[in-house]
């Protein structure tokens, strides 16, 4: 199969600088192996998106020249595939319903016991529908971060997979599109890196193809905090994309020339200088006028 990569933003906010370094990362992935760089939008969760970020994001990544080779994928038109995937799961006896406050998993140290709710039965109390989690490691190799392994249900316990709000999980629906848009790697922030063994064990239970993984550090601000959009880091100027666009290279260690004038000679230019195996391992700080 020929390579597929992605960058998959939530419209929580405007594209910042350290969703333009994952973005900027997994184009140069796809581009240097001859492949496809698709865009997901995950727009699952209607309560946390903020109004005309999602046009404001695909606005960004046209005006850095990330264009992606597909049709931008929308997870609020997927709800079909979510409900065919829980079904699945369903009569594969891996899930069950649980009506669970945090009250409840606290006094369990938030783990249940043995598949099965601990919570209060309640009449007229939606359920969520979490995963069993079951006893064994899950190992795999992330090409940035080396080997990795993690017991799913010692250090994660059984899941959410379909909140009681009939909103379905980051874990379930990233599996179900990875899959749908035939995704070869996924090239995303070192955060997700623990959630990369749950959603392994959905692929196997799904009987969908397993990825490769690679992991990339994160960029910290002068705290030593993961930029995001919940601790307001400030958004990249789409209007004046060079400067961020050079920050980006710097922050991955690709030693651009400063006389490309245009973003498709920037991007040329990283794209030529550019080797999968040098990228940085570890998280960086870095400051807003680095960006």
């Amino acid at each position: 199969m020929d390579y597929h990569g992605r960058f998959a933003p939530s419209p929580t906010g405007r594209l910042h600088f350290g969703s333009l370094v994952a973005a900027v990362a997994s184009w140069l992935y796809a581009r240097h192996a001859g492949g496809r760089w698709l865009v997901r939008m995950e727009d699952l969760d209607p309560p946390r998106e903020v109004a005309g970020a999602a046009s404001s994001i695909l606005a960004a990544l046209s005006a850095f020249g990330l264009i992606a080779d597909e049709p931008v994928l929308f997870q609020s038109h997927r709800r079909a595939a979510y409900d065919a995937a829980l079904e699945q799961l369903r009569a594969a006896g891996h899930l069950f319903a649980c009506t669970c406050s945090r009250t409840d998993l606290a006094a369990t140290g938030g783990f249940h016991d043995d598949g099965r709710c601990v919570g209060a039965d309640e009449p007229g109390r939606a359920p969520a529908w979490r995963l069993r989690a079951p006893d064994i490691d899950i190992q795999f190799h992330d090409a940035l971060q080396g080997p990795q392994r993690q017991n799913l249900r010692q250090q994660v316990g059984d899941f959410v997979i379909r909140r009681a709000d009939g909103i379905y999980s980051y874990q379930l629906a990233c599996v179900v599109d990875d899959a749908f848009q035939q995704v070869t790697e996924v090239v995303r922030g070192h955060d997700l890196l623990d959630s990369t063994p749950r959603q392994i064990w959905l692929q196997r239970c799904l009987g969908l193809p397993t990825p490769a993984y690679r992991h990339l550090p994160l960029v910290l601000d002068t705290d030593g905090r993961k930029l995001s959009k919940s601790t307001q880091a400030l958004p990249v100027d789409a209007t004046d994309p060079l400067p961020a666009l050079r920050s980006a290279a710097t922050f991955l260690a690709l030693p651009v020339a400063g006389s490309a004038n245009t973003v498709q000679e920037l991007l040329a230019n990283m794209l030529d200088r550019f080797d999968p195996d040098r990228l940085p391992r570890r998280n960086r700080g870095w400051t807003a006028k680095s960006s």
